[in-house]
């Protein structure tokens, strides 16, 4: 037993640690654009810079599943070593990435005018940032793909090259933004192209990589059988619930920000910091939840059930390990992060009455964000679908019920709180039929 759990603890960090280290150059993208624009001599770019990033995240935002169904299929099918499987997934997320990003290239205009809309803001920021939004949009078929890529990879067992492509796209990104916005006539606009090559370029190489280590696989794949509608009705059955897993996930955080709205611009900014320092938490625990999914799809799709178990307990092990890591550093740093963050004193000192519920919130959700991988691997979306929906509720629920009983911002992160623990509930109950005692999915 202890040689098995070695070997499974390998695999893991194998898995977990790439993955970590290409989650932690995403924010360096956000904060280079914002920086750029901050450069360029002219207020309004940097909020066209965050409203311009607003529109993409929620455009992108539940294409997610692409990423997610494709990890999980292909995980299964290696698992099973069956070549028609793994490569028909590819071949189907491919195709379903690139009739998406025709269907939002074909609403571009659409969308924006609708967003804009709904949008209050001055008319040079409005104008700055469609100049953003209309040249980004043309990245679409990149950036839907490579959602694709990632979770193929990652199904493979293999987080090195995502992470290749990761840091290429985001170092990319940050020299051509910063080339194209201070070293050409474009100006402002450049930092979108920058953004556009960027996507490209990581499409490029991903296509490379692909073709160099697993090009053999694809020899006779045809694309018309992967495409008969008995394959398409289980690949979007699939798709479908963690489309709308997505959209739950999107409910809360949209919630919480645009609730925090209702109690000021102090509160808001605080409730959006002590956020952003949660994410700093997951894009760790993340790592482990990619590991959990890549295994779990693999060892279900091989029947091997000692092994699945095995894996799920490394993972939780070293989920559980981050959390108690950052609950640590929030509970000794957390008023320093806050000020690398931010300099006005009203925030920081408004920031000391919710500091707790930032200590309490990795250990709260480790466990949530573990089985949510280790389900994803599963391909059992309609639990994962289920509890977000019923999470999505305790979040609004526990907000409402607690507003009399509590000040401040208190109510939502008691929701918060509240949608994690059903997480966390609904997937350990449902663990052992869902999961453990899973035939393959595929």
């Amino acid at each position: 037993m202890k040689s098995l759990t070695r070997n499974i603890n390998g695999k893991v960090l194998r898995i977990a640690v790439p993955s970590i280290f290409a989650n932690i150059t995403v924010p360096l993208v956000g904060m280079s654009d914002l920086a750029i624009a901050g450069r360029l001599g002219n207020t309004a770019s940097i909020g066209a810079v965050a409203i311009a990033a607003m529109l993409f995240d929620l455009l992108y935002w539940n294409m997610g599943f692409l990423r997610t169904g494709t990890g999980g299929f292909t995980a299964q099918g290696l698992g099973r070593k069956d070549i028609k499987a793994i490569t028909g997934t590819f071949i189907q997320g491919i195709g379903t990435a690139i009739g998406m990003s025709l269907i939002i290239l074909s609403i571009q205009w659409i969308y924006a005018e609708a967003a804009f809309k709904f949008i209050k803001c001055t008319p040079e920021v409005e104008k700055l940032a469609r100049d953003y939004f209309f040249i980004r949009i043309w990245a679409a078929p990149a950036t839907l793909s490579l959602y694709v890529f990632k979770g193929w990879f990652i199904g493979m067992q293999n987080s090195v090259f995502p992470m290749i492509t990761d840091i290429t796209v985001n170092v990319t990104n940050i020299g051509a933004s910063i080339y194209f916005a201070f070293f050409t006539p474009m100006g402002f606009p450049g930092i979108a192209l920058g953004t556009l090559i960027a996507q490209y370029t990581g499409l490029a190489l991903a296509s490379f990589l692909m073709a160099r280590r697993y090009g053999k696989l694809y020899k006779g794949a045809g694309i018309r059988e992967n495409f008969r509608p008995e394959r398409i009705r289980k690949f979007f059955a699939v798709n479908r619930d963690l489309f709308i897993r997505s959209l739950c996930i999107l409910g809360v955080y949209a919630g919480f920000t645009s609730l925090s709205a209702n109690y000021g611009e102090i509160h808001l900014a605080v409730g959006s910091i002590m956020m952003k320092l949660m994410m700093l938490f997951s894009y760790f625990v993340d790592g482990y939840a990619y590991a959990g999914e890549a295994l779990a799809g693999k060892y279900i799709g091989a029947r091997d059930k000692e092994k699945l178990i095995a894996s799920a307990k490394v993972v939780f092990m070293w989920s559980m390990a981050i959390g108690i890591a950052f609950t640590a550093a929030y509970m000794l740093e957390g008023e320093s992060m806050m000020r690398m963050l931010t300099s006005e004193k009203d925030v920081i000192a408004a920031a000391e009455e919710y500091m707790p519920w930032l200590i309490i919130m990795p250990v709260m959700s480790c466990a949530a964000f573990t089985w949510d991988g280790i389900y994803i691997g599963a391909a059992a979306s309609k639990e994962i679908r289920n509890c977000m929906i019923l999470s999505v509720a305790g979040f609004f629920a526990g907000y409402y019920m607690s507003r009399p009983f509590m000040e401040g911002i208190n109510p939502l992160w008691a929701g918060y709180t509240l949608h994690l623990l059903i997480r966390t509930a609904y997937m350990s109950a449902k663990a052992k039929p869902a999961v453990f005692n899973r035939q393959n999915a595929c």
